[in-house]
């Protein structure tokens, strides 16, 4: 909390510049002088300017921001030595986020977030943020928040005003029309230079051939834009069959002193399947990954490898345990054996490492190359399992779609951790849910997943069975029952009640529903008002009328207290949910 309030030490300042006019106000007794009343009028206007900038509020909008990137309140004390680097960096990002800044300047802020925070952080920024530049390959995120694409490639920038798919799309049409022009412009070309070859020694010809020659010192040659043709090739060897079934968890433990990190984690993965884990960080999807890696043996239940199972693992911070002395080439050929060695030229060649890349030092390479040579080092080991812990961070989106493929391709069992929807979309068949000390099993895609998460209406883990037995039991207790679940008239008792208590559910579920719609309805008209006032008191004769601060003063009381009510209904829309 202490970090992210540095966010608005500008409000501190103004505020201990107010607190400080306002003792000189209370000390100094020269009322009817000139610097008495320069003073009310800074005051005044200082103070205006304290309330139109937020400066009751901060605490709540820290809060809000904090939240939506993922920390709980328990958090909110805590040092921040405590917290991972991608934690840290989601404190940063928090900073940047409530300073709201004229233009915000993103560069990959999806590398360290959930799904959940990135998209939260994607309607903060399509909502409530202004100028936004992003650097991001997350194609998903892209789509969902920007409106332009800037294409930088070949030492050259193209512009285009749409987002990132219709970016694609047209970039493709654009190139087919410069390909059709550039060879119609090539046949009229050829033709014209046969002409003048023809005719160029023939005296009554002379006129024309002058004429061709002249027109085609004038044509504007076309050029066709340059296309980086560099690609990717990659493809993973099953080494051996593994096991019908290389993991499974039975009863599944782990925890670290009292910080129970999962428990009761029963999951079957099956020969070939391609599952990923998600949930928010620290939740423990690296933590069962060391598990079943036999880095952590300390935990308790059964956790049960299956026969032959050769496992290749692809760690998060993989790129940073490369030797930075060694070049490229180097790198490799430590790890290469055989007659793989023969061709380790070959292999960086088809990963973008060809000619003189190959002997550059690992230090001087960019995140997304680092990516690319750990991942040349996973390929020359046998595996039929492989174990990928956020493999996109750093690469570009042709390398992603290279990467996707040979993953679907490959024939052996893959677990993914990922936050990247685009790259888990069409090659994850299950989904594996980290979250509150629990594992829970989705069948479906990741977009599967995330629809059965928004429309879930029930957050807690507990079951539809576990809540009508809760209620069974609740019941009996008020009503001294007898102890069997299914004693005379229970189940009638049962549908009296829940049918009851569901019709007046419903109705208090409208009514919230109304109120928030109201709140928001009402916000938006505020929040008008207040653009149209600000536009005002931007213009040098607006910013000497003080009754347009006053205005603004009261409407952004207004939108605070219906911020307030807007919140506190749909918190208990969301919970009644």
């Amino acid at each position: 909390m202490q970090e992210a309030e540095l966010a608005f030490e500008h409000i501190f300042e103004m505020q201990a510049d107010i607190e400080r006019m306002n003792q000189q106000l209370a000390e100094r007794t020269d009322y009817d002088s000139e610097d008495y009343q320069k003073l009310i009028d800074r005051f005044t206007h200082e103070n205006e300017r304290f309330l139109m900038m937020g400066g009751t509020n901060y605490r709540a909008e820290i809060e809000r921001t904090l939240q939506g990137l993922g920390f709980g309140r328990e958090d909110f004390d805590r040092p921040t030595s405590e917290f991972s680097g991608g934690w840290r960096m989601r404190i940063e990002l928090a900073k940047l986020l409530l300073r709201r800044p004229d233009v915000l300047l993103l560069d990959e802020p999806t590398n360290h977030l959930d799904i959940e925070s990135i998209q939260w952080l994607e309607n903060f920024l399509a909502t409530r943020a202004n100028a936004v530049v992003l650097v991001s390959h997350d194609r998903a995120f892209l789509n969902n928040v920007t409106t332009r694409t800037i294409e930088i490639t070949c030492g050259r920038i193209y512009d285009y005003k749409v987002k990132y798919d219709e970016f694609v799309t047209l970039r493709k049409e654009r190139r087919e029309q410069q390909l059709r022009a550039y060879e119609n412009q090539q046949k009229q070309i050829e033709d014209t230079e046969a002409f003048i070859e023809r005719f160029r020694y023939k005296a009554t010809k002379a006129v024309q051939v002058q004429s061709r020659i002249k027109q085609l010192e004038k044509i504007e040659r076309i050029e066709v834009d340059e296309e980086d043709n560099s690609a990717l090739r990659l493809k993973f060897a099953c080494s051996s069959r593994s096991g019908n079934y290389p993991v499974i968890c039975e009863e599944v433990a782990k925890a670290y002193g009292d910080h129970v990190i999962f428990h009761n984690v029963n999951l079957t993965i099956n020969r070939g399947e391609k599952v990923a884990f998600v949930g928010k960080n620290g939740e423990g999807k690296s933590t069962l990954v060391k598990c079943i890696m036999g880095e952590i043996a300390d935990y308790t239940g059964k956790l049960t490898l299956g026969h032959n199972v050769q496992i290749g693992y692809f760690a998060q911070n993989q790129a940073q345990l490369l030797d930075e002395n060694r070049t490229v080439f180097d790198t490799i050929d430590r790890v290469a054996v055989g007659d793989i060695r023969l061709k380790i030229r070959d292999i960086l060649g088809a990963f973008m490492f060809g000619g003189e890349a190959s002997d550059k030092k690992v230090k001087v390479l960019s995140g997304g190359e680092r990516t690319r040579l750990a991942m040349i080092k996973l390929l020359l080991e046998p595996v039929n399992f492989l174990i990928l812990d956020e493999p996109t961070n750093h690469l570009d989106m042709r390398s992603k779609d290279v990467l996707k493929e040979a993953i679907r391709e490959f024939d052996g069992t893959v677990i993914m951790v990922s936050h990247d929807r685009d790259f888990l979309d069409g090659l994850a068949t299950k989904v594996y849910e980290f979250g509150g000390g629990r594992v829970k099993e989705h069948l479906g895609g990741i977009y599967d997943f995330i629809r059965s998460k928004s429309l879930s209406p029930d957050p807690s883990p507990v079951g539809r069975g576990e809540r009508i037995d809760t209620l069974f039991v609740a019941d009996k207790n008020k009503k001294g029952a007898a102890t069997s679940p299914m004693g005379e008239g229970s189940e009638e008792r049962i549908g009296r009640l829940s049918y009851e208590e569901q019709k007046e559910r419903n109705k208090k579920l409208k009514k919230l529903e109304r109120r928030v719609a109201d709140c928001e309805a009402e916000i938006e008209q505020t929040e008008s008002a207040i653009s149209i006032l600000e536009a005002k008191m931007a213009t040098p004769e607006g910013a000497s009328d003080m009754s347009l601060y006053e205005q603004h003063r009261k409407l952004k009381e207004q939108l605070d207290r219906v911020m307030e009510e807007w919140d506190a209904a749909a918190t208990e829309l969301e919970g009644m949910k």
